[in-house]
């Protein structure tokens, strides 16, 4: 009973943490003094801090490594998956061209 609980906790505490990233997201998004560099490096340090997640180390995994690298968050489920996905469409799409094919392809992979 007490593992159960445990990744009850996990799985509320991830997903509240995306969803208070895409919140930030879409906030700043309409917010055009924060740069897209300043939205990526405040999301890294967020997921960083609160569940120990390198974004800048996943976005350079492969779709296999990807897999590997999410299983081991204990929190990751598929709706935490689809909210990890979101924040990186947002990130994609107002990012600099050379950045934004791999924040959307990272999506996808998420999506899948």
């Amino acid at each position: 009973m007490e593992q159960k609980d445990y990744l009850m906790r996990e799985v509320e505490k991830i997903g509240q943490l995306l969803r208070a990233l895409l919140g930030s997201l879409l906030q700043n998004k309409e917010n055009l003094s924060v740069t897209p560099d300043a939205r990526f490096e405040n999301t890294r340090e967020m997921l960083m801090r609160e569940i120990g997640f390198d974004l800048t180390a996943f976005l350079m995994l492969d779709e296999t490594d990807t897999g590997i690298y999410l299983g081991q968050y204990k929190g990751i489920i598929s709706e935490n998956i689809e909210l990890l996905a979101e924040v990186m469409v947002q990130l994609g799409l107002p990012g600099p061209p050379e950045r934004k094919g791999l924040y959307l392809k990272k999506a996808i992979q998420l999506y899948e």
